[in-house]
Order: structure tokens, then C-alpha cells, then sequence
């Protein structure tokens, strides 16, 4: 049997309470849950708008003139700063050897030099590139000579599609410069940044190991 006899006792539907004042367990409970539960609601607001305002509004920049050395040539752009490397060259300078194949940094085919070093032109925004010497694969040549990494990639047909080639031409530039008596065991690894979808990868060693011999006699 119920106690009546308590304020909060629950009563049956239509029943009051204590005195007949109306007021019921169930009725006291309902009201109580839905005044936590906007509550909640109201603190989850707050929180939310809090937070919102600590979020840095990120704004694009406006156009920029840049002026890039890129193949020994001064090359001058205007682009926001978040244009990277890779859409420079290919968008604005129309020097479309560098691919955009994987955009992941992944496969290596839009490899550049900058200041001797391999690098990934679709991860380096263009503003950071000032002040630095940039080499395609169309700067490969010296005058009308082809680079040596060219004439060793043609003579052992180290391509299919062509889409990787530009960047293991690059790399293989950059990767002989800095070891010249480099094994075909440190050359796979040297150049395992790059991949060729088409599977190439004998030709290209091949080539790679004969530009290594040739810098080794004082090739170029």
C-alpha cells in the first residue's frame, strides 16, 4: 500500500496528493526531468557558441606578385598564398612536366629540385619558395645538351605512360648528385619515394646505375 501519507507519494491518475493540493510524485518527476533537461540543452549551447568563437576564421589571402627562380630564369606570378608549387608551374608558367597524379605525396611525380634537393611540388606552397632555385624536369639540360639522368632514361626505355617519369627523372638527378658511387641496392631504396604505375622499374634501375657510372667517370 502507498503512503499517502508523504508529500512526493505517487498517486493514481486523477488522484492528488496530501490535502488534495494537487501536487503528485509523478507530476513533481516529469517536471524535474524536463527542467534538467533544458538544462542540458542550454549549457550544450553555450558551450557550443564558446567554442565557435575560438575558432580561427581562416580567411584566404589576396593575390600576391612573386618572383621565382625557377631553371635559372626569374619567373614572376600573382597568387594567393595558398597556391601551391605544383599549381604554379603547371597553371601559371605552363611547365607541365612535374604530374599531379596522386595528390598524397605519395607517388613522387611531381618531384622539383629546390636548391639541389628533391622535394614535392604539390606539398610546397609557392611563397615558400622565394629566394630559392628551383629545377623542373624541363631544366634538365644545359644549353642544347641533355642531362646525362635524360639520355640514360631514353637509351634503357625507362617509361611506359610517361606519368612518373618527369619525377624519377628529377630524382634520379638529385639521388646521383648525392651519392655517386651509389650501389643498385642503394639506388632502389634512394628512389623508393617514386612509383611508376606501369611497372617500369627495371629499365629504370637500369638507367639509374649507368648515370651512377657515368658521374663516377666525371659524366654530368
Amino acid at each position: 500500500m502507498r503512503d499517502l501519507s508523504h508529500p512526493l507519494s505517487e498517486t493514481a491518475p486523477g488522484e492528488t496528493g496530501q490535502g488534495g493540493s494537487g501536487f503528485s510524485r509523478r507530476a513533481f518527476l516529469k517536471g524535474s526531468g524536463a527542467a534538467v533537461a533544458a538544462s542540458v540543452i542550454a549549457t550544450a549551447v553555450e558551450e557550443s557558441i564558446a567554442q565557435e568563437k575560438k575558432v580561427q576564421r581562416v580567411v584566404a589571402g589576396k593575390p600576391t606578385e612573386l618572383k621565382l627562380d625557377i631553371n635559372g630564369k626569374s619567373q614572376t606570378v600573382t597568387v594567393e598564398p595558398r597556391v601551391t608549387l605544383l599549381d604554379v608551374l603547371r597553371n601559371d608558367l605552363n611547365l607541365t612536366g612535374a604530374k599531379e597524379v596522386c595528390t598524397t605525396t605519395n607517388c613522387g611525380a611531381c618531384t622539383v629540385l629546390i636548391d639541389g634537393k628533391p622535394a614535392l611540388a604539390c606539398a610546397k606552397f609557392a611563397v615558400e619558395c622565394l629566394g630559392k632555385k628551383i629545377t623542373t624536369v624541363e631544366g634538365l639540360n644545359s644549353g642544347k645538351e641533355l642531362d646525362d639522368v635524360v639520355k640514360c632514361f631514353v637509351k634503357h626505355d625507362a617509361t611506359q605512360c610517361g606519368y612518373c617519369t618527369p619525377g624519377f627523372m628529377v630524382a634520379t638527378k638529385a639521388f646521383v648528385s648525392a651519392n655517386p658511387g651509389a650501389t643498385l641496392e642503394q639506388i632502389r631504396k634512394g628512389l623508393g619515394g617514386n612509383i611508376c604505375r606501369c611497372g617500369t622499374y627495371d629499365g629504370l634501375a637500369k638507367a639509374a646505375v649507368e648515370c651512377v657510372a657515368n658521374a663516377k667517370k666525371g659524366g654530368k
